[in-house]
């Protein structure tokens, strides 16, 4: 109806404070303070302690699918208390709400023009905030904020530049692809650097590199290849898990188009022995 004053925007929290402790519900309790009719999307709190790489993984894989006024509440924050900046982030697919640590830069590597601002605690932050918990004192007040409508320049002064991390391992030749490992999901799954890939009619692969929005696209076989990662060798990629007898591991196309392997109804890295970091390779004969 006219005059009605439209509902708030969705907060999705993404942090590595786990769930045994009150920190998430506590950063909930102040966004309902301050914005009433909030309503909350948990897409995870169960990064691993201070692991900015796999919080900046995490986020990408998710932002995609929400509403493009949805603001993101991202605390991965080993900076707490130091020099590092506390950002608000906006772009046309979502507004990011966290420490400038490099936690957004998957997602700003693909969304297209952003603008950003350094979050003013005397603007912002609870009274008598802490050093120590600035998720609850000034990263959810901001989030609230946000979503109840205020603008970005009432937050803070523009920033131009933004901290990022350096990209995760990914090389390509003739015949060759070279990356690591970046995310060890809860099933054990393990998910490397190698995508995005998409199957084609041929039953084959087209590769745009992630976060190359820029880089021209490359063609690989599904089959008749090799993949070399820690003792494992896989001849080929498969489309589902199903492709392999339960226990056996395969190499596979996840749900966001990176290379992973994985063991049908087990726990990849334990049984096989893999780690963030370590290398993958792929050879096949172009």
């Amino acid at each position: 109806m006219p005059g009605m004053t439209p509902p708030p925007a969705p907060i999705a929290l993404l942090t590595d404070f786990g769930t045994s402790d009150p920190y998430v519900g506590v950063m909930k309790g102040v966004m309902l303070g301050l914005c009433p009719a909030a309503t909350f999307v948990d897409l995870t709190h169960a990064i691993a302690p201070q692991n900015v790489r796999q919080a900046a993984f995490a986020l990408w894989t998710a932002y995609r699918y929400f509403p493009p006024d949805t603001v993101f509440l991202a605390v991965v924050d080993p900076g707490v208390g130091s020099t590092r900046r506390a950002i608000a982030v906006e772009t046309a697919r979502g507004r990011f709400v966290g420490p400038d640590n490099g936690l957004f830069g998957d997602v700003l590597a693909e969304v297209g023009p952003w603008r950003a601002v350094a979050l003013d605690p005397a603007r912002i932050a609870l009274t008598g905030a802490s050093f120590t918990f600035h998720g609850r004192d000034l990263f959810a007040p901001a989030a609230a904020r946000l979503a109840a409508g205020a603008p970005m320049e009432s937050l803070g002064a523009p920033l131009d530049t933004l901290v990022t991390l350096p990209p995760p391992a990914f090389a390509s030749e003739p015949g060759a692809l070279t990356g690591e490992v970046i995310y060890i999901d809860h099933f054990g799954n393990v998910v490397t650097s190698l995508g995005q890939f998409a199957w084609q009619s041929d039953g084959n692969l087209r590769l745009s590199p992630r976060l190359q929005p820029e880089a021209e696209p490359l063609f690989v076989p599904a089959n008749n290849l090799t993949i070399a990662i820690g003792q494992q060798r896989y001849a080929a990629i498969a489309a589902t898990y199903a492709r392999s007898a339960p226990g056996d591991s395969l190499a596979l196309i996840n749900s966001a188009g990176m290379l992973e392997i994985a063991v049908n109804q087990g726990h990849a890295a334990r049984q096989l022995g893999l780690a963030p970091g370590m290398p993958v390779h792929v050879r096949w004969t172009p």
